[in-house]
C-alpha cells in the first residue's frame, strides 16, 4: 500500500454535484477522503472508486494529493505538504503507525485501503455523523450552531476543491505514460477557526472560479468530523 494520487474529473459535473449534495441537505454529508499520488501505480484503482461514490446523495467525497511519494521521479501536480500533514495527523487516531496510500478516510473516524470499493462502501452506509453541530453556508459565512464541543474545541475547515472529475496525463514515474482521472481534487485546506459549543459565524474567503466550498468542524488532532456542508 503506497503512493498517493488524486484528482477530479471533469467539468459539466459541477452543476451535478451540488444538484445531489443540496437534494441531500436535510442529512448530514457523510465525508469521505482519498489520500492519493500521481506518483503511485497503486493509486488508480482508488482514484476511480471515488469517482464511483462522489455524486452518491449526501456524500462528500474529496481528494488530497500527497506529496511523500514525489521523489520516484513525477511530482504530484495537486500536491500540497498539508494535505500530507493532514494524513499524517489522522494515522495515530486511526491505529496506524504511518501514512500509505491508497487510504480513504470516512468522517475522521475509520479507514481501509482505497482501492476496496465494498469496504468504503460498507464505511459509507455505517458511519454517519451524529451529534454534531448545524452548519450552513452563504457565498460569504459560515453559520455554526450551538451544541456539545470537544474538549479544547473543534477546528473549522475550509476547502477548496474542483468538483468533477479531471484526466492527468502522467510523464514519468511509476504511472509514466497513463492518464489518470481524479476526482473532486483539493486546492486549498485552511483552518478557519475553532468552535467552542457556543453558535458561531465566520467569513468565508472567495474560492477561485471553477472551485466549490465546503466547511468541515472536526476534532482537533484528527478525530472525527462532527459537521459538513457545502455552498
Amino acid at each position: 500500500m503506497r503512493s498517493k494520487f488524486m484528482v477530479v474529473k471533469g467539468v459539466a459535473a459541477g452543476a451535478v454535484l451540488m444538484a445531489g449534495v443540496a437534494a441531500a441537505a436535510a442529512e448530514p454529508l457523510t465525508v469521505v477522503e482519498l489520500f492519493t499520488s500521481q506518483g503511485c501505480s497503486s493509486c488508480p484503482p482508488a482514484n476511480a472508486n471515488l469517482i464511483k461514490v462522489k455524486d452518491r446523495p449526501g456524500v462528500l467525497a474529496l481528494s488530497f494529493a500527497v506529496t511523500y511519494w514525489d521523489y520516484l521521479g513525477w511530482k504530484d501536480t495537486f500536491g500540497r505538504p498539508e494535505f500530507t500533514q493532514r494524513q499524517v495527523t489522522y494515522e495515530p487516531a486511526l491505529g496506524r503507525s504511518g501514512p500509505f496510500t491508497p487510504q480513504i478516510v470516512v468522517n475522521g473516524r475509520a479507514d481501509t485501503v482505497g482501492n476496496r470499493l465494498s469496504d468504503i462502501e460498507t464505511l459509507i452506509g455505517e458511519d454517519k455523523p451524529s451529534n454534531g453541530p448545524t452548519l450552513s453556508l452563504t457565498d460569504s459565512k459560515a453559520a455554526i450552531g450551538s451544541g456539545t464541543a470537544p474538549a479544547g474545541g473543534a477546528d473549522v475547515w475550509l476547502v477548496h476543491y474542483r468538483p468533477g472529475v479531471v484526466d492527468v496525463p502522467v510523464g514519468r514515474g511509476e504511472n509514466s505514460g497513463h492518464t489518470l482521472p481524479h476526482a473532486n481534487v483539493v486546492h486549498a485546506l485552511t483552518r478557519l477557526g475553532s468552535w467552542t459549543g457556543e453558535a458561531a459565524t465566520l467569513p468565508l474567503p472567495k474560492a477561485d472560479d471553477g472551485l466549490a466550498t465546503a466547511v468541515l468542524v472536526q476534532a482537533p488532532r484528527g478525530g472525527p468530523i462532527l459537521a459538513a456542508a457545502i455552498n
